[in-house]
C-alpha cells in the first residue's frame, strides 16, 4: 500500500514489471507517427501523460506487424527494424517518470483497404467483407499463416529491443480475431468449424510471440470477449476463450472488450460517446478477471475518476483505462495526488479525437487545444516574464473563456464581459439535446478555473465601445461570436427559424417540418433529433451526398437512430433556395444542382442552419482606436510570438477578435485560436 488509501494510487505488480498505480492509457493510434515511426510528435504526446503520472501508457494502436495489413490511420509500422531507435527514445521519456510502455500489436486482417500502402491484398479466414472498410478480403491460406505468424513474433522482438515493457495482441475486428467469430470464420480446414480449430491460428501466435520474446517478457491480449452480434462470438463462447487462453499459460494479462467494430454503428457502442452509461462492460470485465485469474484490464466510457475509482475498488479490473479522459488531461493522475480532482479538465465524450482518427485526420482533444501538440502548447499554463497587462474580454462562449483563462494563467490583468446570463455562447445551445448535455463541461471547468484566478466575469452586460474602454485596456479581445446566417436564400429569408431557435426552445416545432442543412456538422442534426422528439413530421434537406459530413462514425449513429425511430425523411443533393407563404402554411423550393431542376414542400415550418456570420459590432467600432487596426501577424500566431503589427502608433490598445466573430468554426478551432493568441500575451 503507499501512504494513500486511494484504490486508483495503489501500486500493482505485474510479473516482474512494478506499476505505480492503477490507471493505464489503453493503445490507440493518434495518427501522430511520420512514415510508420513514433517520432517526436509520438513521444511527447506519451511522455506528457508520464508527466502527467500516469502508471502505464500503451503505445501503437493497431501497430502493424507486416505489409499486407496496410495503415489505415497513421499505424505504426513494426515490420520495420527503423522503429527499433525510435522507440527506445520514447521508452526513455516514459521512464524518466516511472511510467511503464506497452505497445499493441496486430495484423488488420479485412479492416483496411486493399487499395492503400503497398497495394496488397487484404486477409481475413474467409473472404466476407467488413462494412466499415467496405474490403472484400482474400481467404488466408497455409501460407499466409506462417507468414504472418513469423511477423507476429518479429514485431514482439522489436518492440522488446526497443525497451517498450510488454506487448498487448490486439484481437478484436482483426485479423486474429476474426477464426474466433463464426461470422468471420467459415472455413473447413484445421482453422474452422470447432472453437478448438477456431482458436489454433490465436495460440500459434502467442505460442510463436512467447518463443521470441522469451519467459519474461510481458505479454498481452486485448480481447473481445463477447461481440453482441447475432450469430457472431458468443458470450459464452468469449468466456470459453479467455479460460483457455489463460490456462495456457503463456499471457500475463487481458484487456477486454465487448462489441464490434465492422460497422460505425457497432463501434459506437465499443467505444461509448456522451449520452450513454460510464463503464458499461465492466461487469464483463469482473467476470473475465473472476474465471481467468489472470491481471485485466478494460476501459470504455470511463472518463472520470469516480468510475474509474469505483471499476478498481470492487474488483472489476486490475488497471482501469481511462483513455479518451487522458487526452482531454493527460495530468489526471497528478492532480488526484495533489488534491486537486475538482480541476482535472473533463472528457465531455464528444468523440471529437476518435472521429478526426476516422475521417484521416490526426487525433485532438475537442476542447484541450495542447495535446498533440504539446512541442508548442503547454499543458499547464504558468506565469509569464511580464509585462503584465490589462486584457478586456468581449464574450464568454468557449474562446471568450479560454482566452480569459490562459491571459490570467500567464499573470495578465482580466475582465471578461458577456451579454448574456450565463457563459458557454453556443455551447449551451450544444448541451440543450439531452443526450448531449455532457457538452456544459466545457463551459464549467473553465468558469471554476476563473473562479479559482479570480477573474471578474460579468454576465448581462452587452459590452459597447464605452464600457470597454472604460477599463482602459492595453488589449481588447472580442470573442463575440457570430449568429445564425440566413442571407443565403434568395428570398423568404423572414420566413424561416433556425437551429438555435429549436435548440434554445424559443420556437416549437411545428407539425410539418423541412430543415435544410448546409453546415454539415451537429448543429443541424442536433436540431432535427429535437424536432423528430418532439413529433414532428420532419423531412431533412441537405446539398450534400450524405448527413452530417463533418460528424464522424462514432457520433452520427445516435442521430441515425434517433431518426430512424421518428421516420424522418431524408432528402439528399438539394439546396434550399426560397421560400413563400401559401395561406397559413409554407412553400419551400429546393434546387437539385444535378438534374438541373427545381421541386416544391409543402410544409408549416422551415428551419435552416448555415453556419453563422460574426458579430462583430464592437470590434468594427473599436478597430480606428487600436494600434495593429485588428491585424493579426499570422506567422507569429502559428509560432506562438507575440503580435508586433503596428498600424496606427497613436493607437491605446492593441485590438483582436478571435472564434466564430472571425468566421463560423468549431469548438476546437475557437479554442486553440484563443490560447495561441493568448500564450503569447
Amino acid at each position: 500500500m503507499t501512504k494513500s488509501k486511494d484504490p486508483l494510487l495503489q501500486p500493482y505488480r505485474l510479473k516482474h514489471l512494478e506499476l505505480k498505480n492503477r490507471i493505464l492509457s489503453t493503445a490507440h493510434e493518434p495518427a501522430y507517427s511520420e512514415g510508420g515511426m513514433p517520432t517526436e510528435r509520438y513521444r511527447l504526446y506519451h511522455a506528457e501523460k508520464a508527466k502527467g503520472g500516469i502508471g502505464l501508457t500503451m503505445i501503437g494502436g493497431s501497430a502493424i506487424v507486416d505489409r499486407d495489413s496496410p495503415p489505415a490511420f497513421g499505424n505504426l509500422h513494426l515490420y520495420d527494424d527503423r522503429i527499433v531507435p525510435w522507440f527506445k527514445q520514447l521508452a526513455d521519456a516514459c521512464h524518466a517518470y516511472d511510467t511503464k510502455v506497452m505497445c499493441q500489436i496486430t495484423h488488420l486482417g479485412r479492416r483496411t483497404s486493399a487499395t492503400s500502402g503497398d497495394w496488397l491484398p487484404i486477409l481475413s479466414p474467409s473472404p466476407i467483407r467488413e462494412a466499415a472498410h467496405r474490403s472484400f478480403p482474400k481467404e488466408a491460406e497455409d501460407f499466409d499463416l506462417e507468414r504472418i505468424t513469423a511477423a507476429y513474433a518479429a514485431a514482439a522482438v522489436r518492440c522488446r529491443d526497443g525497451g517498450l515493457d510488454g506487448i498487448e495482441i490486439e484481437a478484436y475486428g482483426h485479423f486474429l480475431d476474426a477464426f474466433w467469430s463464426p461470422l468471420t470464420n467459415t472455413r473447413d480446414d484445421a482453422y474452422g468449424g470447432s472453437l478448438e480449430n477456431r482458436m489454433r491460428f490465436g495460440m500459434e501466435v502467442i505460442h510463436a510471440i512467447r518463443r521470441a520474446v522469451g519467459a519474461d517478457y510481458i505479454v498481452g491480449i486485448r480481447m473481445v470477449a463477447d461481440e453482441d452480434l447475432a450469430a457472431g462470438l458468443s458470450h459464452e463462447e468469449g468466456i470459453e476463450i479467455a479460460r483457455r487462453i489463460a490456462a495456457d499459460g503463456a499471457i500475463d494479462f487481458i484487456n477486454v472488450i465487448k462489441g464490434h467494430v465492422d460497422t460505425d454503428e457497432g463501434l459506437s457502442h465499443v467505444i461509448p460517446g456522451m449520452g450513454t452509461p460510464a463503464g458499461p462492460h465492466l461487469a464483463l470485465a469482473k467476470q473475465i478477471r473472476e474465471q481467468t485469474g489472470v491481471a485485466t484490464f478494460h476501459a470504455a466510457r470511463i472518463n472520470d475518476v469516480a468510475t474509474a475509482r469505483h471499476a478498481v475498488a470492487q474488483g472489476h479490473v486490475d488497471l482501469v483505462g481511462m483513455t479518451r479522459a487522458h487526452i482531454a488531461d493527460p495530468h489526471i493522475v497528478a492532480k488526484i495526488m495533489a488534491g486537486e480532482e475538482d480541476r482535472i479538465r473533463p472528457c465531455v465524450g464528444a468523440a471529437y479525437c476518435i472521429d478526426r482518427i476516422y475521417y484521416g485526420d490526426e487525433a485532438l482533444c475537442l476542447h484541450n487545444p495542447a495535446t498533440g501538440r504539446e512541442a508548442s502548447i503547454p499543458q499547464v499554463v504558468t506565469r509569464g516574464p511580464g509585462p503584465y497587462r490589462k486584457v478586456v474580454i468581449v464574450g464568454a462562449g468557449p474562446a471568450g473563456l479560454e482566452a480569459a483563462r490562459v491571459a490570467a494563467e500567464r499573470g495578465h490583468i482580466v475582465t471578461l464581459f458577456e451579454a448574456a446570463p450565463q457563459p458557454g455562447g453556443q455551447i449551451r445551445l450544444a448541451a440543450a439535446l439531452p443526450r448531449r448535455r455532457e457538452m456544459i463541461g466545457i463551459v464549467d471547468w473553465r468558469v471554476a478555473e476563473l473562479q479559482r484566478l479570480d477573474i471578474e466575469l460579468r454576465c448581462n452586460v452587452y459590452a459597447e465601445a464605452e464600457e470597454i474602454l472604460a477599463e482602459n485596456p492595453d488589449v481588447v479581445i472580442v470573442a463575440t461570436g457570430g449568429l445564425p446566417n440566413t442571407r443565403f436564400l434568395e428570398s423568404g429569408e423572414e420566413l424561416v427559424v433556425t437551429s438555435w431557435d429549436i435548440l434554445s426552445s424559443e420556437v416549437k416545432p411545428g407539425e410539418r417540418v423541412l430543415l435544410f442543412d448546409d453546415n454539415g456538422a451537429h448543429p443541424g442534426l442536433a436540431a432535427a433529433e429535437a424536432i423528430a422528439n418532439a413529433g414532428s413530421a420532419l423531412e431533412f434537406v441537405t446539398p450534400e451526398r450524405t448527413l452530417g459530413p463533418d460528424v464522424g462514425g462514432v457520433n452520427y449513429p445516435a442521430y441515425f437512430k434517433a431518426f430512424a425511430t421518428h421516420d424522418v425523411r431524408i432528402t439528399l443533393n438539394k439546396r434550399l433556395r426560397s421560400v413563400r407563404r401559401d395561406g397559413n402554411g409554407l412553400v419551400a423550393e429546393l434546387w437539385d444542382e444535378y438534374g438541373r431542376l427545381a421541386v416544391e414542400r409543402e410544409i408549416d415550418q422551415v428551419v435552416v442552419e448555415h453556419g453563422t456570420l460574426p458579430l462583430d459590432d464592437v470590434y468594427t467600432t473599436l478597430k480606428p482606436g487600436s494600434v495593429n487596426g485588428g491585424a493579426v501577424d499570422i506567422a507569429a500566431l502559428i509560432d506562438i510570438r507575440a503580435q508586433e503589427i503596428v498600424r496606427n502608433s497613436d493607437g491605446a490598445y492593441r485590438l483582436y477578435r478571435i472564434g466564430d466573430a472571425v468566421q463560423s468554426r468549431n469548438v476546437h478551432a475557437a479554442i486553440y485560436e484563443a490560447a495561441r493568441l493568448t500564450l503569447a500575451l
